[in-house]
C-alpha cells in the first residue's frame, strides 16, 4: 500500500527500520553527542548539590516544550507561579507547570520500575492535560500545515491499531539490542510522534519520553537537558525531517538532527550549570563578607533553587522563624542581592543575577 498523507498510516512499520542505521556520518556524530552528554553528566555529578539547579532547568524545558505547541508564557510568570500560594489562573502557565509535574512523575515511576510502558505514556499525558482522556478512539485526526491548511499527515486511526503500534514500540524500547542508545532514542521519538496516540499532548509527552529514556539508559542521572530549546530554534527542520522519514524513509537526516540536538543542548546545559555554580560561589562570598551574621550554605541554596523566593521558603529550610527570615530577606534587598516584587498578596524576592543567567 502506497503512503498517502490523506489516509490513516495504519501500516506504519514497527521498529527497527530495515537497513543500516549506523552509517559513517551517523557514527561520527554519535561519538561527539555521547561525549557532550558524558561531560554534562560529570558536571552535574561534581556539583555540591546536584539537585539544586534542576527545578530551574526543568521549568525552562517545560516552557520551551509548551511553546513548540504555541502555549506561551514568560519566564517571570512561570517562576512566580511555581512559588506563590494561590491557584494558577493563567491557562498557559498552568499547562507548563503540569509538564514539569509530568516529567517528575515519569522519573519517579521509572525509578521504581525501570521500563517505559504505554500506561506510563498515558499517565504522563493525563498530567500534562489535567484530564482522564486516553488513547484516541474517534477517527478523523489529521495533522495540517497551520499556514495553508493542507493535510500533511494522517496517523493510525483506530484505537486497536494504535495500541498494537504502542505495544510494539514498548517492546522495542525495553529490549536489549546492539543499537547505540542515542540512535535508538531518535527512532523511538519518531515512532511515538508518528503513532500520535492521543487527542492532544503528543509532542510534550514524546519529549518527556526522551528524557526518561536517557535516564533509563544511564546516560543522564538527572533531567538537565533543555532539549525543547533546540527544537524551538530549529522547528521547521524538525517537522521536515519527521516528514522525510515517513515519506522517503530518510532516517539518516532525522538521526543526525536528533544527535545534534543532544550534543548542542548538552553543551549549553553544561555551560549554564557552570555559570550558575560560579555565580553562586561569587554571591556566597559577597554575602558572607557583607552580611556575615546571616550567611549560611543553606541560605545560599534557597536563593539559587529558583530565581524567586519568599519568607516561608527560608522558614521551611530551617533558617529561622518568619520574622527572622523576613529580616534576612530585607537585609539582602538593602544590600542589592535581591529585589522584592509583590504578586497578588505575596511579597517575593528575586535573585535577579540568577535570572539574568537563565535568560542569557
Amino acid at each position: 500500500m502506497q503512503y498517502s498523507p490523506l489516509k490513516p498510516y495504519d501500516n506504519l512499520p514497527d521498529l527497527p527500520p530495515k537497513g543500516k542505521m549506523e552509517t559513517k556520518t551517523v557514527f561520527k556524530k554519535v561519538i561527539s553527542a555521547s561525549r557532550a552528554l558524558s561531560e554534562l553528566k560529570g558536571a552535574i555529578t561534581n556539583l555540591p548539590n546536584p539537585l539544586l539547579f534542576i527545578d530551574t532547568i526543568n521549568l525552562q524545558e517545560a516552557q520551551a516544550s509548551s511553546a513548540i505547541e504555541n502555549i506561551i508564557t514568560t519566564q517571570d510568570a512561570l517562576f512566580q507561579a511555581s512559588i506563590v500560594d494561590k491557584n494558577i489562573e493563567d491557562a498557559p502557565t498552568k499547562e507548563v507547570i503540569h509538564y514539569k509535574d509530568a516529567l517528575w512523575y515519569g522519573l519517579e515511576e521509572i525509578r521504581k520500575r525501570p521500563i517505559l510502558t504505554t500506561n506510563l505514556f498515558i499517565a504522563i499525558m493525563q498530567i500534562i492535560k489535567e484530564n482522564q482522556s486516553g488513547i484516541r478512539n474517534i477517527p478523523g485526526t489529521q495533522l495540517k500545515n497551520p499556514a495553508t491548511g493542507q493535510v500533511i499527515y494522517t496517523p493510525p486511526d483506530s484505537e486497536e491499531v494504535i495500541r498494537k503500534k504502542l505495544a510494539a514500540l514498548e517492546h522495542f524500547i525495553n529490549i536489549d539490542d546492539d543499537l547505540d542508545p542515542l540512535i535508538k532514542l531518535a527512532l523511538i521519538h519518531y515512532q511515538f510522534e508518528a503513532i500520535h496516540p492521543f487527542f492532544d499532548g503528543n509532542g510534550r509527552t514524546g519529549r518527556i519520553i526522551m528524557l526518561l529514556y536517557l535516564k533509563q539508559c544511564g546516560l543522564l542521572d538527572l533531567p538537565a537537558l533543555y532539549l525543547s530549546s533546540y527544537i524551538l530554534k530549529n522547528k521547521n527542520a524538525y517537522y521536515l525531517n519527521l516528514r522525510h522519514v515517513t515519506e522517503k524513509a530518510n532516517w539518516e537526516n532525522w538521526i543526525l538532527y536528533m544527535l545534534d540536538m543532544i550534543e548542542v543542548t548538552a553543551r549549553e546545559s553544561r555551560t549554564r550549570i557552570e555559570h550558575i555554580a560560579a555565580l553562586m560561589k561569587e554571591m556566597g562570598e559577597e554575602i558572607q563578607k557583607t552580611l556575615p551574621k546571616i550567611y549560611s550554605k543553606d541560605l545560599l541554596e534557597v536563593l539559587f533553587r529558583l530565581p524567586y523566593t519568599k519568607r516561608s521558603s527560608l522558614e521551611n529550610a530551617g533558617l529561622g522563624n518568619i520574622k527572622t527570615v523576613g529580616n534576612y530577606l530585607k537585609n539582602l534587598e538593602e544590600k542589592n542581592f535581591l529585589q522584592s516584587v509583590t504578586v497578588g498578596k505575596e511579597k517575593l524576592y528575586l535573585n535577579f543575577r540568577l535570572m539574568n543567567v537563565l535568560k542569557s
